[in-house]
């Protein structure tokens, strides 16, 4: 059996290859709940949803201390805003992990791939792990690689959608071409999603809208937990190619037919 290796992200080594977003939940103790059934190592926060204040319960108090925090630029609007908020996490203690979001389109929510880049040459340059939010644009692949980012995280549909990996075909373009590891985000909507994602070379997936807004949330992180591994599994195992004409299991021999005269 082929035995897999870690994610290593600033000599940190990632078994799981889930990582969970915190937005949405119902409560707070749901993403405890989550967090625990997923055995994911890695968790997203927008720092807005961080009571610096402490007027209420702080969502960190229920992300166990060995989790992996990585703490997003959600609301940023351009560069600038990325970095205010990148450095007033660190500061507060939130550790030197980003995931740079910056969006001012509030129609379709797509990223903005160039205020991206721009953000992530100026993080890595004041030492943060930078994983940036992007369309899936080779171009901007190679940008975001040059510029020193430690992963990058295409959208596989619209952000909150559940419509699944509608950018596919834009992803395999990453993956083919970039050494970074690729980490599928926004638009995933059920666990076969994510293993397809798996599949197709990608590296992690980040789940939030669908595990957040779930029934049972924990329930749908367990699921998707095993989708991601299952699917990392079948990359690995390299699966056949697909054909375009039958190719029975068990074809057909003479002995069938040895007595016909």
């Amino acid at each position: 059996m082929i035995k897999d290796t870690p994610l290593i992200f600033d000599g940190k080594e990632l078994n799981n290859r889930l990582f969970l977003g915190t937005g949405k939940f119902k409560s707070k103790k749901d993403v405890a709940a989550c967090i625990e059934s997923s055995g994911t190592q890695v968790v997203t926060v927008a720092l807005r949803r961080i009571d610096l204040n402490r007027y209420e319960d702080n969502i960190l108090e229920y992300v166990p201390k060995e989790i992996n925090l990585m703490v997003n630029t959600s609301g940023a609007r351009n560069a600038v805003e990325a970095l205010r908020i990148a450095r007033i996490a660190k500061d507060a203690g939130y550790g030197n992990w980003i995931k740079v979001e910056v969006i001012n389109d509030s129609k379709y929510l797509l990223p903005d791939n160039q205020e991206t880049i721009k953000a992530t040459e100026l993080l890595v340059k004041e030492g943060f792990i930078v994983f940036p939010y992007i369309s899936p644009d080779l171009y901007v692949a190679r940008a975001l690689v040059k510029a020193g980012a430690a992963a990058v995280m295409p959208l596989g549909s619209f952000i909150g959608s559940n419509r699944g990996l509608r950018a596919g075909d834009f992803i395999r373009a990453l993956i083919a071409e970039i050494e970074l590891p690729v980490i599928v985000d926004a638009g995933i909507g059920v666990p076969s999603h994510a293993a397809q994602a798996m599949e197709m070379g990608a590296s992690a997936v980040l789940v939030n809208t669908a595990i957040a807004t779930a029934d049972s949330a924990a329930s749908l992180a367990k699921a998707f937990s095993l989708a991601v591994e299952a699917g990392r599994m079948a990359y690995l195992a390299k699966p056949p190619a697909k054909l375009d004409h039958a190719s029975a299991s068990s074809p057909l021999t003479g002995f069938l037919f040895k007595d016909e005269k």
